[in-house]
C-alpha cells in the first residue's frame, strides 16, 4: 500500500506535528494577488446593495398592511442580498493593502487603491506598506575590546510581503524592533569603539561601514517576516558613564602625543632648513659642536610651550 502522507497546508504549518524551527516546518506563504475589480464595477455593486436594502422597506410595509408573509420574506431576502453585496466592497487608501481571507484561508492581497470590489464574505486585514522608522532603545554593550558603550540606531523599514508579515509572525512591528536591537548588539560587539588596528573598522571612525553592516544584519533577520530594511544609522554612540572620564583622559593623552610629534617633526624640518640656508649663503661656518649647540637652542625655542627669552652671548663657546 503506497505511503499517503497528509498534505501540508500552505499557511498552517505541517499537520504531522513536527516542531516548527530551523529544522522543522514553517509558515510557508507568499503574497499573491487577490481577485479584485476597480471602482466602476464596485460602484455598480454598491448601488445594487443600497437598492436592495432600500427596496426591502416598502415590501415590509406592504406585508404589514396586507398580512401576506411572502412579501416579508422577499424583503428579508433583499436585505440578505444587500448585505452580501456590501461585504464585497472595500475602500483602500494609497500606501495601504488588504490581506483577504475566506473562512480562514488566504485568498490573496489587494494592492489596488480606491473603491474596490473583491470576494464577498471575506475577512480583510489592513496592512500598511508605507515606509516606517523607529529608534532602538539605548543599549549598553561591550565593544570588541571589552569597553562598555551605549549605542542606539534608527532603522527605516517597510512591509515587502504582506502575506508573510501577516501569517509568518505574531506581530511584525514588534518583531522588527526586537531583531533590530539584537543585530545592533551583535555588530557593536564586533568592532572596537575607536583606535582600530590596521584593516579594522571602528564604531566611531567608520560610521558608514558599521551602519551598512547593521542594515544588512537586520534585513537578514527580518526577511522571514516579509520585511525590507531600507536604511539603518547609528543615532547615539558614547562610552558608558563609568569609564567615560578614563577614556576621555586617554583620548586627550593621545591628542597631546600626536600634537607633540607634529611639533617636533616641524621643528626638525625648520632647523635643517635654517642650517642649510646659513651654510649655503656663507653667513657662518659652524663646526660640529657649534652646529649641535645651535640645533639644541632652535629646538628648545620651537618646541617649548613658553615664550623664549633671548640671551646675547658675547663670549666664546670654548671659553
Amino acid at each position: 500500500m503506497p505511503d499517503t502522507a497528509p498534505p501540508q497546508d500552505s499557511v498552517g504549518g505541517d499537520p504531522s506535528g513536527r516542531p516548527v524551527g530551523h529544522n522543522g516546518a514553517r509558515v510557508d506563504v507568499v503574497e499573491r494577488d487577490a481577485w479584485a475589480l476597480g471602482a466602476g464595477p464596485a460602484a455598480v455593486v454598491l448601488l445594487l446593495a443600497l437598492g436592495s436594502l432600500g427596496a426591502s422597506i416598502p415590501l415590509f410595509v406592504h406585508a404589514e398592511t396586507t398580512g401576506q408573509d411572502a412579501w416579508g420574506f422577499l424583503g428579508i431576502a433583499l436585505i440578505l442580498v444587500g448585505i452580501l453585496l456590501s461585504t464585497s466592497i472595500a475602500v483602500i487608501s494609497p500606501g495601504q493593502t488588504r490581506v483577504v481571507q475566506l473562512f480562514g484561508r488566504y485568498m490573496g492581497t489587494v494592492r489596488r487603491t480606491g473603491l474596490v470590489l473583491t470576494v464577498p464574505l471575506t475577512v480583510r486585514k489592513n496592512v500598511s506598506v508605507r515606509v516606517r522608522n523607529f529608534e532602538t532603545n539605548e543599549l549598553k554593550v561591550n565593544d570588541e575590546d571589552g569597553n562598555p558603550i551605549n549605542i542606539a540606531a534608527i532603522v527605516v523599514w517597510q512591509v515587502a510581503d504582506t502575506a508573510k508579515a501577516t501569517f509568518a509572525v505574531e506581530d511584525y512591528a514588534d518583531f522588527v524592533r526586537v531583531q533590530s536591537e539584537s543585530a545592533l548588539r551583535h555588530v557593536a560587539m564586533s568592532h572596537p569603539y575607536d583606535h582600530a588596528e590596521n584593516g579594522e573598522n571602528s564604531l566611531r571612525g567608520a560610521t558608514d561601514v558599521v551602519s551598512a553592516e547593521i542594515a544588512a544584519e537586520v534585513a537578514a533577520r527580518v526577511v522571514i517576516a516579509g520585511l525590507e530594511v531600507i536604511e539603518a544609522r547609528i543615532s547615539n554612540l558614547a562610552y558608558a558613564p563609568e569609564i567615560a572620564q578614563a577614556m576621555l583622559q586617554r583620548q586627550q593623552a593621545g591628542a597631546i602625543i600626536a600634537a607633540r610629534e607634529r611639533i617636533v617633526e616641524g621643528a626638525v624640518s625648520m632647523v635643517e632648513g635654517a642650517l642649510s640656508r646659513l651654510e649655503a649663503d656663507g653667513v657662518v661656518q659652524l663646526d660640529d659642536e657649534r652646529r649641535a649647540a645651535m640645533v639644541s637652542n632652535l629646538l628648545v625655542v620651537l618646541c617649548g610651550e613658553s615664550r623664549a627669552t633671548p640671551v646675547i652671548n658675547t663670549g666664546s663657546l670654548y671659553a
